[in-house]
């Protein structure tokens, strides 16, 4: 008798407190790392709240960058070329892109005849 394998949905298996993949995790760690300075300048001046409302928008920001894709809308030209991708990937490129003074380089292959 042969051996099968039963598929199983294991989406949500690397994933911690339900909503945060290992990635989503680390960049809303960056982003609240990054509020942090926000949250201290506004907790000396007695806006605690405001602070850690700061606080909380940069983590959501760095949740957001590291869970979301680029959506695919096609009015505008930006998303047709990137449309389903990383938004981390797209921004890495950018970096990497404004990094190298702005040149792309091609390479492309050319058939013999």
């Amino acid at each position: 008798m042969g051996t099968y394998n039963i598929p199983r949905n294991v989406k949500g298996e690397g994933r911690i407190l339900f909503i945060f993949s290992g990635k989503s995790m680390i960049y809303t760690m960056i982003g609240g790392v990054i509020g942090l300075p926000f949250y201290f300048i506004f907790s000396a001046l007695k806006l605690t709240i405001a602070g850690l409302i700061a606080l909380a928008f940069f983590a959501l920001i760095g949740f957001a960058i590291g869970t979301f894709k680029i959506p695919q809308i096609g009015i505008l030209k930006f998303t047709k070329t990137v449309g389903g991708e990383n938004i981390d990937d797209v921004i890495k490129r950018a970096i990497n892109f404004k990094r190298k003074g702005n040149k792309i380089y091609l390479y492309t292959k050319e058939e013999e005849k």
